[in-house]
């Protein structure tokens, strides 16, 4: 595999189900990739289609997903203004049962209610493989078996 470093912009091309489909990310700072709502079953020929695609999430990857050339990259284009900004995230303690929220721009790291947490993604860093079961399952409708702990959290 190709030796890549982390470049904020670019885009990565997502093999999913063993390339039966290609989805998109956009390495977007701090460790993160925006994934798109966005998949075709041939390599994507015009990455300004992805300009208007829906951010389904964002995660922080492990280095070598993208160091490795696992995802390759294959264009950039200039981050949204949405995507420049980084949303919390929050941290579960499961042996006390607290909640916390994770300032990513500060790095700072607070209290916070389950109700504050709510809808925010957990502060955890991906491997590919498992953020390729995230995006199956999306398009195939079912739960991810990587969120039953956050779907278990926030089921009330």
């Amino acid at each position: 595999m190709k030796r890549q470093k982390y470049t904020i912009g670019s885009i990565v091309e997502i093999p999913v189900n063993n390339g039966e489909y290609y989805c998109y990310g956009q390495l977007i700072g701090h460790g993160e990739c925006a994934v798109f709502d966005y998949r075709s079953s041939q390599p994507i020929p015009d990455l300004s289609a992805l300009n208007n695609a829906r951010v389904l999430f964002r995660v922080c990857l492990y280095r070598h997903v993208i160091g490795s050339g696992e995802w390759l990259k294959i264009g950039k284009l200039p981050l949204r203004e949405e995507l420049k900004l980084f949303p919390d995230q929050y941290i579960y303690h499961d042996w006390d049962k607290k909640f916390f929220l994770y300032k990513v721009e500060s790095g700072e790291i607070i209290p916070a209610s389950k109700n504050l947490c709510r809808n925010l993604e957990r502060c955890a860093v991906w491997d590919s493989k498992h953020v390729e079961d995230r995006i199956s399952s999306h398009f195939n409708n079912v739960p991810c078996i990587w969120m039953k702990e956050d779907y278990e959290l926030f089921s009330d």
